[in-house]
């Protein structure tokens, strides 16, 4: 078995490690390249098959990811390592959201740490169909998908909007479900996790983290293309109205 191609929870990781050490390189020596050679290993991604291996996220792998991220980022004026896109995106993440980048690292870490996303089962769709994840990497999706199919919060946050709306439509494109499919539909909806995955932490979700939305805009919302986050209904709605290849000018 080949050692598996590096995933964005762990390109983040690493990826942190470097911005921190002001966008150097740390050798397989340091304590820090030790240490997440450690976490990398405890992220409950991989099979055991890939942590029989003996270079698996070793040290030694994760300096040399460590120069990846150096050599490459626009700053650099050496010569550039060979890497894959998936890292040379979270460069460009991080160049450009710092700050946010940075935290969705800690909310991986903390996570790891209390245990709670060890305590998560793999969630559908927390990968799409091109086995791509959000930028800020699987297993905050996979946290804030298994916060969306809490029963008891749709429940609460389907309750609210009737109450304040008095039906329900999709926040994004407003199909009613009752309107089109009679009694079929009536109270049906989806709920969408619209908190950033990156401070949708160990904090309970309240019901303003959620939106009321149709399966089209859901599954909108949630698709992912390489260097991107998850949609909000905002921005989908934002994207819905730029004239399409197909409209006239």
């Amino acid at each position: 078995m080949r050692i598996p191609a590096w995933t964005e929870d762990e390109l983040l990781l690493a990826g942190a490690l470097v911005v921190k050490n002001d966008w150097r390189e740390l050798r397989t020596h340091n304590a820090e390249v030790q240490d997440l050679s450690e976490l990398l290993r405890s992220l409950p991604i991989h099979g055991p098959e890939a942590l029989a291996l003996p270079n698996f996220r070793s040290p030694d792998s994760v300096s040399r990811k460590t120069t990846d991220f150096m050599t490459n980022h626009g700053r650099y004026t050496g010569r550039a390592t060979r890497c894959g896109k998936p890292t040379l995106l979270m460069i460009d993440a991080f160049t450009e959201r710092e700050a946010e980048m940075l935290q969705a690292a800690q909310a991986v870490e903390d996570g790891i740490s209390s245990g709670e996303l060890h305590l998560i089962p793999p969630q559908a769709d927390e990968v799409d169909e091109t086995g791509s994840s959000a930028i800020e990497g699987r297993l905050l999706v996979r946290r804030a998908l298994a916060r969306e199919r809490n029963p008891k919060l749709r429940a609460q946050k389907i309750k609210q909007v009737r109450q304040r709306e008095g039906s329900l439509r999709c926040e994004v494109c407003g199909f009613d479900f009752a309107r089109a499919y009679g009694d079929l539909g009536e109270g049906y909806i989806e709920v969408h996790h619209v908190t950033p995955l990156h401070i949708s932490g160990t904090r309970e979700t309240r019901l303003n983290d959620l939106a009321c939305v149709c399966a089209n805009c859901h599954r909108m919302c949630h698709r992912c293309r390489p260097g991107e986050s998850w949609r909000t209904p905002a921005a989908l709605r934002e994207l819905m109205r730029k004239p399409g290849p197909g409209d006239r000018h």
